[in-house]
Order: C-alpha cells, then sequence, then structure tokens
C-alpha cells in the first residue's frame, strides 16, 4: 500500500459530521478484518473486464477484488466477505462495492444462519435472509427482509416440509411474498428416474416433469400459457436434443469427433444457426467458441486459475467491438 502526502492549505480545515465519521470507520474495520482474512483463509479473486474492445486506464479495465473468510466464536460459524474496486485513488472509501456477512449455530436441534448484505456506499441500509431447518422433523424455514432506509420490512416467508414415501422424496414448499401479497405452493416428487414438480397460485399453474430412461432424457413443461418438450439422446460419440414448443423448435446434434474437440451445431424453426466447437487442451484447460453468423462470436478459455470470456458482435463479415472478461484467482 503507497501512501502519498497531500499538501493542504492553512486556512483550510476539513470537518467530518458524526455520520461521516461512523461510516469511514466502519470502512476501516471492514478493511482491516476482511484483509487479514484474506491473508490467513481464502484466496482473493481479482476479474478484469473491458468493454467493446477500448479502456482508458486502469478504470476502463474495471478491476474487481472479491474476497471472503471465516471464523469461529463459541458455538457460532462466522463467515463475511467483501466486493471492491481496484484502482488508483485518494477516496479510499469509494472503493468496496458490497460487504457481507454471514452467522450460523445450532439451537434446541435446529441449524439457524442470519446473513446480511450491504451496500458499502450506502450502509443505512440492509438485506437479511434468515434460515433454520431440522433435520428430525425434516422441516426448513426461510425469511428475507430488508432493514434501514425507507425502513424495516420482511420481503419473503416460506417453508418446506419433506416426506420419504416408498423410496421417493416428496416435498412441501409453501411460499408467500409479503410485498406483493403473492402465495403459491410448490409440491415435489422424485425417485430415481422421475421428477415431478408443480407450482401452482391463485392466478396461475405450472407442472415440470422429468424422466430419465438409458440414454434418453424427456422433459416437459406445461401451463396454462405455454407447453414444451424437450427431449435429449445419446448415441455413442453422437448427442441428439431436441427443444419443442408451439411457437419454436429447435434441434442440436452434438458430434465427439475425438478425445479433444467437439462440434454442436443448432438450428431453430426461424432460420437461426449455430455453432459451438470445444477444444480439451494439453494441459485440460478448455476453449470454447460458439459462433452465431450475423449475431457474434462467443469464445470462452477455462484455464485452472485463468478464466476469459469475449463477446464480439457480428454484423455481416465484420466484427464492430469486443467485450471481454477476464477472471483470475491471485495468490496474496
Amino acid at each position: 500500500v503507497k501512501l502519498e502526502k497531500i499538501s493542504t492549505s492553512h486556512s483550510t480545515t476539513p470537518t467530518l459530521n458524526l455520520q461521516t465519521t461512523t461510516i469511514i470507520m466502519k470502512l476501516a474495520i471492514a478493511y482491516i478484518a476482511l484483509f487479514s482474512a484474506c491473508v490467513s483463509a481464502n484466496r482473493p479473486k481479482l476479474t478484469i473486464s473491458v468493454q467493446d474492445g477500448n479502456f482508458n486506464g486502469v478504470d476502463g479495465l474495471n478491476p474487481t477484488l472479491t474476497w471472503e473468510g471465516a471464523a469461529n466464536s463459541g458455538d457460532l460459524d462466522i463467515s463475511y466477505g467483501l466486493e471492491s474496486d481496484v484502482r488508483p485513488t485518494s477516496d479510499i472509501a469509494s472503493l468496496p462495492r458490497s460487504v457481507w456477512g454471514k452467522v450460523k449455530t445450532d439451537v434446541s436441534g435446529w441449524g439457524v444462519s442470519a446473513r446480511a448484505d450491504v451496500d458499502a456506499q450506502d450502509m443505512n441500509s440492509a438485506d437479511f435472509e434468515v434460515d433454520a431447518d431440522n433435520s428430525e422433523v425434516d422441516l426448513a424455514l426461510r425469511l428475507t427482509a430488508s432493514a434501514g432506509g425507507s425502513g424495516n420490512a420482511v420481503k419473503t416467508i416460506e417453508a418446506t416440509k419433506g416426506l420419504d414415501l416408498d423410496g421417493a422424496r416428496v416435498t412441501i414448499n409453501p411460499r408467500y411474498n409479503v410485498a406483493d401479497e403473492q402465495a403459491d405452493v410448490v409440491l415435489g416428487y422424485n425417485n430415481d428416474a422421475t421428477d415431478v414438480k408443480l407450482t401452482a397460485s391463485a392466478d396461475s399453474q405450472e407442472v415440470v416433469v422429468s424422466h430419465k430412461l438409458e440414454s434418453t432424457g424427456i422433459k416437459l413443461t406445461a401451463s396454462a400459457e405455454s407447453q414444451e418438450v424437450e427431449i435429449d439422446h445419446q448415441i455413442d460419440n453422437t448427442g441428439i436434443k431436441l427443444t419443442a414448443s408451439a411457437d419454436n423448435q429447435e434441434v442440436t446434434v452434438s458430434q465427439q469427433i475425438n478425445d479433444r474437440d467437439r462440434v454442436s451445431p443448432t438450428l431453430t424453426s426461424n432460420g437461426d444457426l449455430s455453432v459451438e466447437w470445444e477444444r480439451t487442451l494439453e494441459d485440460e484447460s478448455k476453449l470454447t467458441a460458439t459462433l452465431k453468423p450475423n449475431d457474434s462470436l462467443d469464445v470462452e478459455w477455462n484455464d485452472g486459475d485463468w478464466t476469459a470470456n469475449v463477446n464480439m458482435p457480428i454484423s455481416g463479415t465484420d466484427i464492430t467491438g469486443a467485450n471481454v472478461h477476464v477472471k483470475r484467482e491471485v495468490v496474496f
């Protein structure tokens, strides 16, 4: 960390009100705690992005640093993290984007956790998630809320009850959105080959049924507004996936050419064509390119700690720009 001396006029006396001082103290404490956790525990991750193929200095790269840590205090398991800009500035308080913390413990057979997410540039409000589950009675509860800002309010409440019936798993999940005053229930059924999910409210109903055979998977989604069927079949080195609804049909044929190369063209009923090529490199990293004629060329390179994504819009035979996103796990 480089500290620079900033000269000021003797006639100028900076003043801080109580709220500003409190925010600076909170940020300072968060930075010290999170940096200590970063060094002693998990490694931070650095993300760099370039938009439209252009950037002007470090700000144009949009460098972002994220890290998280964990600690124990008695019966409490504590985890926390921070996402921050990484750029030269004399205003350190402007760097952090978000801060979160989570506490877990056991209370009378219930596993209870509470998480808070705070916008580091507006620390007057926070979003909360509270979860409680009991494995003995196969019941889980969840509540989301917000506090500060315009006031305190519960957002959603839900419960999930599980039942084991003749080798199958049944779940009942009633949910209530307090803000919208909307309620629904999700019923689930699962055995080794079949999965059924029914979501029902006063205004809408939807059912999703998935069934797996030896080399074929079938998925049906149906509601009052639409119906869609998906069939996925594998024959040796060739995979065929068909997705069909009343408005659109799409087929993808995936061919494993050799141990390292796979090609997957996709054709839709409206005439759109795309081709995906995936290659496994010598060091087990992967390069995936997806071409959509007259639309875009997307390239993803995954190489261990490095992940790079490049999106290049295409107009005719011209590439009109490039959006680059690079993520790297950095060890300090």
